[in-house]
């Protein structure tokens, strides 16, 4: 383990209080934690702000949070700003009430209300992790007062407020433009109901002692926070010098109705950008030659059709067996059953989304997908995954519910949101990069053929290793490749909504502008590899 490898580590509050204790129990004092962990925060927080001096407000907590923020203060005091304390708390931790006696003793001023508070911009060191109730009568009204106020927050930690393992507004919370998380990445943070209170988040890496994180989380950690570096290892970027297009994987592409061609198109295009060696677009036969001109590169498969345009079936004489993987779904409506039996059937890969998860959705999913002998990925957003495991409990935060339905099913699961889960029967990732960009209709689409290239050209090349004998007993020899494919589109996909935002608002990214620059944003991104 190194340094950079504890970047992608996320941990509940009960497993920080325990690789503290590691540090503690080992000898260091900690008085001197403090005291590193908060020079680190004053630099940050001096960088953040800039040049100018300004005058700082600093919320000091009764406990070591509070004592952070002290010393912070002191710190900022010693360098020529102009600094005053509010801390509304009668009974504090020792540490902490050494820090304020001493504070005063310097003329820091400590003011009796939040109206008093005079700093243009606001240090939040009330609560960090591991606040369990939640905040009522007078702080809850003072933390109404500064967040209507409008004044800068750096919040230190956590925005006080936040829970720690599941981003829940615990009664109330401070809304940070700034969080400067300690040691290690807390759950919190990749939860959807916290993202309005964080602002811009940071990680402070104060030198926890790699031996104390792997003693608590052990070397390879449950639930992980999906990382630039983690995500570009997993695609296929260097291919051999003699790779041609049989090499590459070929993605069978099952999308798109008369109602819903559009899907069929953007699904396509993902899958284009994805760099597979062969792309097979399976369609209902009345839009076939309109979507020709815009995949050039592809077979396009007329299939028989519906009254309504929605494929009734496969060709005759289609061998559904030769593909490196399989995409089914987008735009395809829920009317025919006997479609997704077929592909069910497949000895390859399958990713199924949209309608093919509706269709899975309608008869037994956990058992149908228990039964397949490879791999099956599920692109759900939350309704379609309420729809296919309704026995889960539904106040159950988001990846823990994710993680229980990868386990139930064998599947890997992608829920959709803006953090984004994924799970294995034995991993939980989370995706932090991401952008309002993609709440589009039609993102998902482009995801879903990004993906599919992928997992056909990751299968290719894990079959080209071993014999295929040795694979085709158990989908699990395949579950490393599949969540490769799984993690390096969903990073993939953001970076390319992230950068085509640049020239437009987030509400300019039209899922074809998307499809356009998954390239160019790709390349943008692979130099930026800080997590």
């Amino acid at each position: 383990m190194t340094r950079s490898s504890i970047q992608p580590y996320l941990v509940t509050a009960e497993q920080m209080q325990q690789i503290e204790q590691q540090i503690f129990d080992s000898g260091m004092p900690v008085e001197a934690l403090m005291e590193k962990v908060s020079a680190k925060i004053t630099q940050r927080f001096i960088n953040w702000l800039g040049e100018e001096q300004t005058r700082v407000g600093v919320l000091a907590g009764p406990g070591h949070n509070g004592g952070d923020a002290l010393v912070v203060a002191r710190e900022l005091h010693f360098q020529g700003y102009e600094v005053q304390v509010y801390q509304p708390f009668s009974s504090l931790k020792p540490l902490t009430a050494q820090h304020a006696r001493y504070a005063k003793s310097l003329g820091i001023a400590f003011v009796d209300s939040m109206q008093d508070l005079a700093g243009d911009v606001i240090i939040d060191g009330w609560f960090g992790f591991g606040l369990t109730r939640p905040i009522e009568s007078d702080l809850a009204a003072d933390i109404a007062a500064l967040n209507q106020q409008g004044r800068p927050v750096f919040s230190i930690d956590l925005p006080s407020g936040i829970h720690t393992d599941t981003g829940e507004v615990m009664g109330t919370a401070i809304k940070a433009n700034r969080t400067a998380c300690l040691g290690l990445w807390k759950r919190g943070f990749m939860q959807a109901q916290a993202l309005a209170y964080l602002g811009e988040c940071e990680l402070i890496d104060f030198d926890i002692p790699l031996t104390d994180v792997s003693a608590v989380l052990g070397d390879q950690p449950v639930v992980q926070r999906l990382t630039a570096e983690r995500a570009i290892a997993s695609l296929p970027l260097n291919r051999s010098a003699t790779a041609h297009k049989y090499t590459a994987g070929h993605l069978l592409l099952v999308a798109g109705s008369r109602t819903y061609a559009g899907a069929a198109l953007l699904s396509g295009l993902g899958a284009v950008a994805s760099g597979v060696g062969m792309l097979t677009v399976a369609v209902p036969e009345s839009i076939r030659l309109a979507l020709l001109p815009q995949l050039p590169g592809a077979l396009l498969i007329g299939c028989p059709e519906t009254d309504e345009g929605a494929i009734a079936g496969f060709p005759a004489g289609f061998e559904i067996d030769k593909y490196d993987a399989i995409a089914f779904g987008p735009g395809l409506t829920p009317t025919v059953p006997a479609l997704l039996e077929t592909v069910l059937s497949a000895n390859c890969p399958l990713i199924l989304d949209a309608d093919g998860l509706n269709l899975l959705a309608q008869d037994a999913p956990i058992k149908k997908l228990k039964s397949r002998l490879m791999p099956t990925v599920l692109t759900p957003h939350a309704g379609e995954f309420k729809r296919l495991f309704p026995n889960l409990p539904n106040d159950a935060t988001p990846g823990a519910v994710v993680h229980q339905a990868a386990k139930e099913s064998g599947a890997v699961i992608l829920l959709k949101g803006p953090r984004s889960a994924i799970a294995t029967p034995v991993q939980l990732w989370f995706n932090p990069h991401s952008t309002p960009a993609l709440a589009r209709g039609g993102s998902g689409d482009v995801l879903t053929g990004l993906m599919g290239g992928l997992l056909a050209s990751t299968t290719k090349a894990a079959s080209a290793e071993k014999p295929v004998a040795e694979k085709t007993n158990s989908s699990r020899t395949f579950t490393s490749h599949t969540l490769e494919a799984v993690l390096g589109a969903v990073w993939w996909h953001s970076q390319a909504a992230i950068y085509a935002s640049q020239d437009r608002t987030v509400l300019g990214v039209d899922p074809l502008h998307l499809a356009r620059n998954l390239n160019l944003g790709l390349q943008s991104a692979l130099p930026n590899t800080i997590p």
